[in-house]
């Protein structure tokens, strides 16, 4: 393998991104080994640690170096001799408030903390870090800035050729509008962008939103700002009709829904009195789009309908939250009529609506993946395990049992090992992934008789997948901060 032609190694590598511990182990095998396993590592700005600040004061230019011995910042760099490689040459994702954090770790580090740590200090360092980013990154990828910044690295020398090529952008919007204005003179082929709206909105993000050409994916989060009025409209009167992904944080009002007849996927999350727009969304339609999320509260179950009934038959992803008092059973029955197509499902079913469950089934004879809402008013585990055996169709290979209201397990092992036997026993034979949202340490794998049977039947290729994770979708309990077993 070590004769490899340098193609061939790249590509291996690239597979590799996500695993570290193999990455550095390439990096002691050869020079060329080193050399394709170093650009990867130091992709991701994301990753760096204070560490990789200390080799990144090492690479910076003698100007700069000069600059800090002036201002009495002295900072140790790994070894004496000349870096090994162009290293900052090789990012291509920035965040800069992990930046300004790394250097502030840097600088406390120091042995002198007394007169290397202050708040200059670390705007001195700052600015020649970004300095050297703008002049060795050949093709930055993705910026995040949702801190204020003094430092305005959009005017540094090489900054153009830097950014230029930038595809996801993740901001707040009260960030100068001079460092917007210089960005919409250089960047016009975003892909993805991602604003957080506070109280303060600079004039230059309308600039920057105008001229993009290629836009796919806009999130919009409404964050400490109560009056999205003004901005909105202009905003999305700018956007061009090559939007195909947005997610909307309380921030959908007065939104322009015509220039987003492109969508594949609208990802909904307000508060229930915030869902004004649903007046007029209800009779959009979206040809093209196939997956709808509606998370935390959702809207009245009657605008809801009248949308499905006319979208639902292209949907193949559907996720809703809270719904409200005996609207519920309604609604369900809406999807199991109108959206026939679907591969996904996340949804809650009452203990008296298993019949309703049967009927989506039934009628949803593509659907593989499903998420049953459990505990309290909805469906037990036990319940909801004896549905998916009786009335699901052979396609389903994921359940996901999502327990609400932090509802401990009641689900004995027997009745788990008896719904392993049962899966196992279906024609065709498939292996599940069995997936527990919990945020307590109740779930059924706090059971040591649940997790022998887990680990037989994993063993035995019943069980493709086996996860419990918070709500929030971690693979930590974070209650007991303790590493889940994971089966995958």
């Amino acid at each position: 393998m070590s004769r490899l032609p340098t193609d061939c190694l790249n590509e291996i590598f690239e597979y590799l991104e996500k695993d570290k511990d193999t990455l550095y182990s390439c990096l002691l095998v050869n020079r060329l080994w080193c050399k394709t396993s170093v650009r990867i590592l130091w992709r991701d700005g994301l990753d760096y640690n204070v560490w990789t600040y200390n080799t990144l004061v090492a690479c910076l230019p003698n100007e700069s170096k000069e600059i800090l011995y002036d201002n009495g910042i002295i900072i140790s760099t790994p070894t004496s001799n000349p870096p090994m490689f162009n290293y900052p040459a090789f990012c291509k994702m920035l965040s800069i408030i992990r930046v300004n954090f790394h250097i502030e770790l840097l600088l406390l580090n120091q042995q002198s903390i007394s007169s290397q740590y202050s708040c200059n200090n670390v705007y001195i360092v700052s600015q020649e870090i970004y300095k050297l980013y703008m002049s060795q990154i050949i093709s930055l990828k993705e910026l995040s800035f949702y801190q204020f910044s003094d430092i305005n690295f959009t005017i540094y020398p090489g900054a153009k050729y830097c950014l230029k090529n930038l595809k996801e952008l993740r901001c707040s919007s009260n960030i100068s509008k001079t460092f917007f204005y210089h960005l919409s003179q250089i960047c016009h082929n975003l892909s993805l962008l991602n604003i957080i709206f506070k109280n303060d909105i600079s004039e230059g993000l309308k600039d920057l939103i105008s001229v993009q050409k290629n836009l796919k994916y806009l999130i919009i989060t409404q964050h400490d700002c109560y009056n999205l009025i003004d901005i909105i409209p202009i905003i999305t009167t700018k956007l061009p009709n090559t939007l195909i992904k947005l997610y909307l944080y309380r921030g959908g009002h007065y939104l322009q829904w015509s220039k987003c007849l492109n969508l594949q996927e609208l990802e909904l999350s307000f508060d229930y009195n915030d869902f004004k727009d649903f007046e007029i969304f209800q009779y959009i339609k979206f040809p093209k789009l196939q997956i709808l999320k509606i998370q935390d509260s959702c809207p009245k179950y009657e605008l809801l309908i009248n949308f499905l009934e006319i979208n639902g038959k292209n949907l193949k992803e559907l996720y809703v939250g809270d719904i409200a008092g005996d609207s519920d059973n309604l609604l369900n029955l809406s999807i199991a009529k109108f959206c026939i197509n679907l591969k996904k499902l996340s949804i809650g079913f009452k203990n008296n609506e298993m019949d309703t469950l049967k009927i989506v089934f039934n009628n949803c004879q593509y659907l593989e993946s499903i998420k049953i809402w459990c505990g309290g008013e909805f469906l037990s585990e036990k319940e909801a395990l004896e549905a998916v055996l009786k009335y699901s169709r052979n396609n389903v290979y994921e359940l996901i049992l999502y327990h609400v209201y932090y509802v401990q397990s009641e689900l004995l092992p027997e009745e788990l090992e008896t719904f392993f036997i049962n899966w196992s026993n279906r024609i065709p034979q498939k292996s599940i992934s069995l997936i527990i949202i919990n945020n307590d340490d109740s779930s059924l794998d706090a059971n040591d008789e649940n997790i022998k049977i887990i680990d037989k039947y994993y063993k035995l290729g019943i069980i493709k997948k086996f996860k419990v994770t918070g709500f929030d979708d971690e693979e930590f309990n974070l209650k007991s901060n303790k590493l889940l077993k994971i089966y995958d």
